[in-house]
């Protein structure tokens, strides 16, 4: 007995072909409401087998069409967390719930291997992190607090067993141990303190580290310090222990702020000069090597100025977008369409950064961009001084972007996690 069908490519149009062993003299054609459409057989004895085959297509179509919404953490420079909801088959974008957690929580990071629990910087001048607990309606609660181990946390990055927290006002890494179960957060942790100065000195008179990224090919930690123009490398001991390595070494005055991996090439925003760098950092290089820098967009105002670039994102290639591309965010454009998010191609020379696309956000103040979706297919983005929290969709295949949803009702959004 053999069973077989074909899906309609646009439901209402084109029947499915469905049959069941038998004379073709005996099936028979039948269009119906469902998105599938099938043959009955006039063999009773297979009219069961017919029904549970149905069923179990009609199962599949609304599973497959409940993966068209996504719950999204926003994290804020207000008190709060919000859940949004993102319906892509409707192109809305709905606030679901929010939760106080503190003064700024500003950058949230997932547990790795429990996605129902986040961490968050409350970025604050005597810094804390928060763990909340989110059950599957998007509702968050607070089950823990420690000390960040220094003055505005920034960044965070949660491995399995230690919580990675940045510390930006006052140059501190701090690792805090992570238990097994819920609350993770303990009070056990060590810090490691970063010093250094560079020539702004408004916003380099000491040591900024801003981001805290471990690139699994290299095994090694990276830390853009904005304040010393430099990232600094860590490796970790037999003991334990995140150990320096070496560091990169910026233009002066360019302020590291986020970096990006990509097929053994690391990518760096500089906030202050609005640059972005390209070096060559593959797993066999002893140490990186220099090979290009230019300006984040096509006519950057004259030095100095109010923009700052902000972040800086390699989504991997996949079979929808075979070709990777660097997007990244800019802050404080004056224009009133908004701050721009440009796109770049890297891989059709390998000794250029090429602007292939600047895209008006209609934001102000675009301070994340975040990547989620089948095959990152969406880009979020939001306006800390206005706009709320916007979708796009990548066109062309990365090489551009399209607004499908927004939310104008966030206040400050900072952040994003796509749960």
């Amino acid at each position: 007995m053999v069973l077989f069908y074909r899906p309609r490519r646009n439901i209402g149009s084109e029947e499915v072909l469905a049959g069941i062993g038998g004379p073709p003299n005996k099936w028979r054609f039948k269009r119906t409401n469902c998105p599938y459409s099938f043959l009955s057989v006039s063999d009773n004895r297979s009219s069961d087998l017919v029904l549970l085959f149905l069923l179990s297509l009609i199962r599949g179509r609304q599973r497959t069409l409940a993966m068209t919404q996504y719950q999204i953490l926003v994290s804020s420079f207000t008190e709060e967390i919000y859940t949004l909801l993102f319906d892509d088959s409707k192109g809305t974008l709905g606030l679901v719930s929010k939760v106080q957690v503190g003064h700024h929580p500003s950058w949230i990071t997932f547990h790795p291997k429990d996605r129902s629990v986040v961490f968050a910087g409350l970025e604050q001048s005597d810094g804390k992190v928060a763990e909340l607990k989110f059950d599957q309606h998007g509702k968050g609660e607070v089950v823990g607090k420690v000390e960040s181990g220094g003055r505005d946390p920034c960044s965070l990055l949660a491995t399995k067993d230690e919580l990675l927290v940045a510390n930006y006002s006052s140059g501190v890494i701090r690792i805090i141990a992570l238990a097994d179960s819920t609350p993770y957060l303990t009070s056990s942790s060590r810090t490691i303190q970063f010093s250094g100065s560079g020539p702004n000195k408004e916003r380099q008179e000491g040591s900024h580290p801003h981001q805290v990224v471990i690139i699994d090919d290299r095994e090694e930690l990276l830390v853009p310090d904005l304040g010393a123009d430099r990232v600094l490398r860590f490796k970790k001991g037999t003991d334990g222990d995140w150990n320096p390595c070496g560091h990169i070494q910026y233009e002066l005055g360019g302020g590291p702020r986020h970096i990006a991996y990509c097929n053994g090439e690391l990518f760096t925003l500089l906030e202050l000069s609005s640059k972005v760098a390209r070096h060559s950092f593959s797993p066999n290089l002893g140490s990186p090597e220099f090979i290009t820098s230019t300006a984040t967009m096509s006519s950057p105002l004259p030095q100095p100025n109010d923009m700052l670039a902000a972040e800086i994102l390699v989504p991997q290639s996949n079979s929808s977008f075979p070709t990777p591309y660097i997007y990244l965010s800019n802050r404080n454009d004056p224009s009133p369409a908004g701050d721009i998010i440009s796109i770049f191609d890297f891989t059709s020379d390998p000794n250029k950064l090429q602007l292939i696309a600047e895209v008006r956000s209609g934001l102000k103040h675009v301070r994340a961009i975040s990547f989620g979706g089948p095959d990152d297919k969406y880009l979020l983005a939001g306006g800390v001084s206005g706009g709320g929290v916007k979708v796009f969709e990548r066109i062309d295949g990365g090489k551009g972007l399209k607004e499908v949803a927004k939310n104008e009702g966030v206040v400050a959004p900072t952040g994003f996690l796509w749960k």
